[in-house]
């Protein structure tokens, strides 16, 4: 809920792709791996830049693991730790 409206509704609108299309039919600019079973979901706004990590687990099941907004060019490696931290936990 710390996200702007305009970028709230942009993860809402990549989600329902996903939940739609499949994360095998939707791609860049939407969203891309980053390692392992992690991708990144990227959404942009008029206050700037966030990201949420997520893996698919459990079938057709996704799970956001970490969002943040974005203040450098590569994803922070400690955001991708933390996704990879959350995810190790749920399985």
């Amino acid at each position: 809920m710390a996200l702007s409206a305009d970028i709230r509704a942009r993860f809402l609108r990549i989600s329902e792709m996903l939940e739609h299309f499949g994360p095998q039919r939707v791609g860049l600019p939407h969203i891309r791996p980053l390692e392992g079973k992690l991708w990144e979901m990227r959404m942009q706004g008029r206050d700037g830049i966030a990201r949420a990590v997520y893996a698919a687990i459990q079938g057709r099941r996704l799970l956001v693991l970490h969002v943040f907004v974005k203040k450098t060019q590569t994803t922070p490696r400690a955001a991708i730790e933390t996704a990879r931290k959350r995810l190790e936990m749920t399985l």
